[in-house]
């Protein structure tokens, strides 16, 4: 199961153009439904919005060699490890959702395009990394949905409780969930389980992809951009709205006279 490649064996029934195909209209589904999700949520015209404001409060001036440190610091730090999270153990859980659904994304691309009939030699690497992408996301997703949501762990809430903001996550764990049952049954021979498991594998993932306007999808391409643009305004100062020091540079007008004390 772990080494074989399940759409190679697919494509004895269905023709690994169509496998293609899909992959193409998820990829469309994806950017038209974050740009459907722009215009109608307005979020870029809210982040160029801020952007503006918070360069009408700025401080100081934040030189290009200083940007391009901020925007390092920002990949590194809140990209590539989920600095945001505070609770380590959600950010345990989601860096294994994020980094299996990357694993996951990126082998099943490889394994129809390079590999996608059965006379291909599939090199044991890409079965072995879509199976651990799927296992990650199971794995961080199941553990954030039952332990880890504010209103299951603080209020005692149902876990099955269900929220139009829970789509993504529900749609991505549905999809791995149902990719790696469709493997098992498929390797060991269960032609049937193996079918019905693969219609629900592809359902899910077809409301993951098709979902983004209604899902947190698209948050994943908004969040580094939020992140860079409040390190940058930290570094200008046009993040602190208290009022400026007494010393402030009078070229920026933001001095403040203040009168002695009075005792009466």
């Amino acid at each position: 199961m772990l080494t074989s490649n399940p759409f190679s064996e697919l494509a004895v029934s269905i023709s690994p153009g169509v496998m293609q195909t899909y992959i193409f209209l998820s990829i469309l589904l994806v950017i038209g439904g974050t740009i459907f999700d722009v215009i109608h949520k307005g979020s870029a015209r809210y982040f160029f919005q801020n952007m503006q404001r918070s360069k009408k409060r700025e401080r100081r001036t934040v030189e290009g060699g200083e940007k391009v440190a901020i925007a390092a610091k920002t990949i590194a730090h809140d990209v590539l490890a989920s600095g945001e999270f505070c609770n380590s153990n959600r950010r345990i859980a989601h860096l294994l959702g994020m980094y299996g659904f990357i694993l996951f994304v990126i082998s099943t691309a490889v394994m129809i395009f390079s590999y996608p009939t059965a006379g291909d030699s599939t090199p044991v690497i890409w079965p072995l990394l879509w199976h651990l992408g799927a296992l990650m996301v199971c794995v961080g997703g199941y553990w954030f949905w039952f332990f880890m949501r504010v209103e299951v762990a603080a209020e005692g809430a149902s876990p099955f409780q269900l929220m139009k903001a829970d789509l993504f996550v529900l749609s991505l764990l549905a999809t791995t969930t149902f990719a790696l049952l469709w493997s098992f049954f498929q390797s060991v021979g269960a032609a049937g389980l193996g079918v019905f498991f693969f219609v629900l594998f592809i359902i899910a993932a077809t409301i993951l992809f098709g979902g983004v306007p209604w899902s947190k999808f698209a948050h994943m391409f908004f969040k580094p951009a939020a992140a860079f643009e409040k390190r940058l305004s930290e570094a200008d100062g046009s993040l602190n709205n208290l009022p400026p020091p007494v010393d402030a540079p009078a070229k920026f007008g933001l001095g403040i006279k203040r009168e002695p004390a009075r005792h009466y």
